[in-house]
């Protein structure tokens, strides 16, 4: 086995911000020669079929996603309806074992790669196939939330139990606030589709599985890897940063001609992934304080709470006070692709795994807005852990940033003299130059291929 390919089955979480980064997987694997089939939502596929790079080793199979009472009609993923209902997605997703115990038994692959479809690896291991969790949610909050020292099924899930770390938790910057400790608490012990809550599915996934694997390096996230492994005793592999390749394409002449405008490395880019919807007085802070800045941004994010477009949402007079420095936009932009823009300088982000990859290996400075769930967490590890981006501060009782609060981490970095600006900028540049060190990402890829051959 160790000289020759093996055969992939992937099965990510119907959300887009899990599809993708398997997309990017699969590609380092194809790379390799391995071959990969891919589970995902039947009108899904379009909206990744551009990144698979390796169209003769990666083969996209599209899943009928049942119906299920409460979603609305055709929703296949949580870009399809609001947070109370990804559940019913789950649920959905949960709906469709049949399938795939059927073409798993037509394809006999070597592996089956998963996160959230806790029932999978009672099926692997009927058919003989090994099951590997491999983690788009980062260690650290795997560690912190979801480890059996916090013996959450037996005892449940409190705020107060989530100030503390569990017991033998790596030492850290985590820190939660009481209000974050109490929505975390929440969504982790909260039922998350066919009557099981998000712990119990996460913890049966991580104790049933083979081996679990982590979309990160060592030298970042090592110490929390390592402590859920002894958690779970199982073997926990690194395949490194897992940098999607920059895209083939060039950025559209709107976007180009608009960017180009300004200055090297002034604008501020905006942007909250492809599920995040602001409460509408939330949203006027944020621009009001990409306002007080002084330099041109571009917001990309859905309209707000109650608001059919993202200009009506506006304060009052902002888009005339903004002409030409202010550019808006409510629906998908190339994200990879303006970060590499020569005029963006600063990418204000919520801290999803995926858009910290890609600005880990830009420029940009970052600021560090988080809303919900693992980006807590994250942005705790950019900031504090790695130094390498500035969150923006919140009221501790309300849990609230104003648009003053925006502004000063910006400003903390454009400022040259100041000390904490300085740290972040020296500390950004030595971790883009170290991921892309020339090799490194093939010696991690090399790595996990060859500790998934000494499974079989």
């Amino acid at each position: 086995m160790a000289d020759r390919s093996f055969h992939i089955a992937m099965y990510p979480w119907f959300a887009l911000g899990h599809i993708t980064p398997y997309v990017h997987m699969a590609n380092k694997l194809a790379e390799r020669g391995h071959k990969i089939s891919f589970f995902l939502p039947a009108k899904t596929q379009h909206k990744v079929e551009a990144f698979n790079l390796h169209p003769h080793l990666i083969t996209f199979i599209p899943i009928m996603v049942p119906h299920v009472d409460g979603l609305p009609l055709g929703a296949e993923t949580t870009n399809d309806v609001p947070f109370p209902l990804h559940p019913l997605i789950m649920t959905a997703m949960d709906l469709t074992e049949p399938d795939i115990e059927a073409y798993l038994r037509q394809l006999k692959p070597h592996f089956a790669f998963y996160d959230f479809t806790c029932w999978l690896p009672a099926l692997t291991r009927r058919l003989g196939i090994k099951s590997v969790v491999y983690c788009i949610i980062s260690s650290a909050t795997i560690g912190y939330l979801l480890c059996p020292a916090r013996k959450t099924l037996e005892k449940g899930m409190t705020g107060s139990d989530l100030l503390e770390p569990p017991q033998g938790f790596p030492s850290s910057s985590i820190k939660l606030r009481a209000r974050e400790a109490q929505a975390l608490a929440a969504v982790t012990t909260m039922d998350y589709g066919s009557g099981l809550s998000f712990a119990e599915r996460q913890l049966m996934s991580l104790s049933d599985c083979d081996v679990i694997g982590f979309k990160t390096c060592r030298e970042i996230e090592g110490p929390y890897g390592e402590y859920i492994g002894s958690q779970f005793g199982k073997p926990v592999i690194f395949a490194g940063p897992v940098v999607p390749n920059p895209p083939k394409i060039a950025l559209e002449k709107q976007w180009e001609k608009l960017l180009s405008k300004f200055q090297p490395k002034t604008v501020i880019f905006c942007a909250f992934g492809s599920e995040c919807v602001l409460k509408k007085d939330r949203f006027q802070e944020l621009v009001l304080g990409l306002e007080l800045t002084g330099l041109p941004f571009l917001v990309a994010l859905k309209p707000p709470m109650g608001a059919e477009t993202i200009e009506s949402a506006l304060p009052e007079g902002f888009q005339e006070r903004l002409k030409g420095r202010g550019i808006l936009y409510g629906g998908w932009v190339p994200q990879q692709l303006i970060l590499r823009h020569r005029s963006v300088g600063y990418f204000v982000t919520h801290c999803g795994s995926g858009s910290l990859a890609e600005a880990m290996v830009s420029d940009c400075q970052l600021v560090l807005l988080p809303h919900v769930g693992d980006q807590i967490i994250n942005a705790r590890l950019m900031a504090g852990d790695l130094k390498i981006g500035v969150e923006v501060e919140k009221g501790d009782e309300d849990g609230v940033f104003t648009k003053y609060d925006v502004c000063k981490a910006v400003r903390t970095l454009m400022d040259h003299a100041n000390e904490l600006g300085k740290e972040v900028r020296t500390n950004h540049a030595q971790w883009k130059e170290f991921l892309l060190k020339p090799g490194l990402e093939n010696s991690y890829m090399d790595d996990f291929v060859m500790q998934l051959h000494a499974l079989v």
